[in-house]
């Protein structure tokens, strides 16, 4: 099949709100009735006759064939986050860098030129640079320095990618004139939503043409799964990335779609919740003596403040970082070290997005594989650390943090 629009939708009013579709939006209930959304666990789906078999896989006829083409559960995340984004189509993946695959695999081929962001996830910047090998190059770019996006453009310039607010520093670049800038030069925008999620963020509206997901993140909420997305138009999707799906098979599964299908209908009331926790604990952490630095969108302090103010819908974001003093990286790092190991309520891991906070030290986990070139370029220093806040009460995460703080020296 090449996507779900011939298979039947649920019937909604017209203008149904958002917060609607994250808990209705889907498929229509099976003949049993089931009012909780059905978990197909199946590989492949049932023919009426030979003739209806070859039309199927033909692409003649719209229907489930095989859970690597296409799985009912899947469809129904799909929807759902399609009608959150605000996009015509959706494909879910099996996992957020799967998710970038995809879409680099869909959208490039060799001679093809990519404008990233130097701030962008560690495992993004490696895989970038791993298509280097296939002809694909990519130019890394200040985050924030509209100049510098459009100074690296080429003629053979395609996509323009962009992760904001960045992993960890939240740095926040300006969608609308980076979409701008890629149209006015016949290429597409990608944007990364995993921190803001569409609950906060919508990069649609911006101008955006692509929006990417790492679905074990927010989407799901409770670090239980592993998936990720990629929202843009029927053309880009059904053209573009579903035949390159059947071939290569990063698909996702029924089971982790269904987890984070139940995950969205919680979505915009857990993304409030722990951004005004985050928000609280960065204040906290900015007055605490051992703390030298501290990021987070939602304070006035931060640089792109009111940039952010404006895409995110007045808020934050759930995910802060902070640099502990300390005189040289060697220091800094035996601090940083000392304040994740004094925690007993923060979840030492570098996952994000769960209910449960959860702390990690940068510059040795998420960007560990980067040169200390790259990272010093994407301001990963040794003394960082990032929180992701969950929904704790945060006075017991400020006493978590001021344990290793306590042992931090002037």
């Amino acid at each position: 099949m090449t996507r779900q629009g011939g298979i039947a939708r649920v019937d909604l009013p017209a203008g149904a709100h958002r917060d609607t579709l994250a808990v209705r939006e889907g498929l229509p209930r099976t003949p049993w009735g089931e009012n909780s959304e059905a978990l197909f666990l199946t590989s492949s789906f049932v023919h009426p006759s030979a003739a209806s078999a070859a039309a199927r896989f033909a692409n003649e006829e719209e229907a489930f064939v095989y859970s690597r083409f296409g799985n009912p559960t899947v469809a129904m995340m799909e929807r759902r986050l399609a009608a959150l984004e605000g996009t015509e189509a959706c494909i879910g993946t099996a996992s957020g860098m799967a998710a970038i695959l995809l879409l680099v695999m869909g959208l490039l081929k060799g001679g093809d030129h990519v404008v990233c962001s130097h701030s962008v996830f560690g495992s993004t910047i490696r895989l970038l640079q791993d298509f280097g090998r296939f002809g694909v190059e990519t130019t890394f770019v200040s985050q924030t320095d509209v100049a510098e996006w459009r100074a690296a453009l080429r003629p053979n310039t395609k996509l323009l990618f962009a992760e904001t607010p960045s992993n960890p520093l939240t740095e926040v670049c300006d969608i609308r004139a980076l979409a701008d800038i890629a149209h006015g030069h016949g290429a597409l925008l990608a944007v990364d939503n995993c921190f803001c999620t569409p609950a906060l963020q919508r990069p649609r509206e911006l101008g955006a043409d692509l929006i990417v997901h790492s679905g074990t993140k927010y989407l799901d909420g409770q670090g239980r799964v592993v998936a990720g997305a990629v929202c843009a138009d029927e053309a880009v999707v059904d053209g573009k990335l579903v035949p390159v799906m059947r071939s290569a098979g990063m698909s996702l599964s029924p089971f982790n779609a269904w987890v984070v299908l139940k995950g969205l209908e919680t979505l915009a009331i857990r993304m409030q919740a722990q951004s005004a926790r985050a928000l609280e604990l960065a204040q906290w952490l900015q007055a605490q003596p051992q703390v030298e630095r501290v990021y987070h969108p939602g304070m006035s302090t931060h640089p792109q403040h009111a940039l952010a103010m404006t895409q995110q819908g007045g808020v934050g974001g759930p995910v802060l970082s902070f640099v502990v003093r300390g005189t040289g990286a060697e220091a800094a790092r035996r601090h940083a070290f000392a304040v994740i190991d004094a925690t007993r309520i923060c979840s030492i891991t570098a996952n994000l997005g769960d209910t449960k906070t959860t702390i990690t030290h940068p510059a040795s986990t998420s960007h560990g594989r980067l040169t200390e070139a790259q990272r010093q370029a994407a301001g990963i220093v040794q003394g960082l650390i990032r929180v992701a806040v969950g929904l704790e009460h945060v006075d017991d995460l400020k006493a978590d943090l001021a344990r290793g703080l306590a042992t931090i020296t002037a």
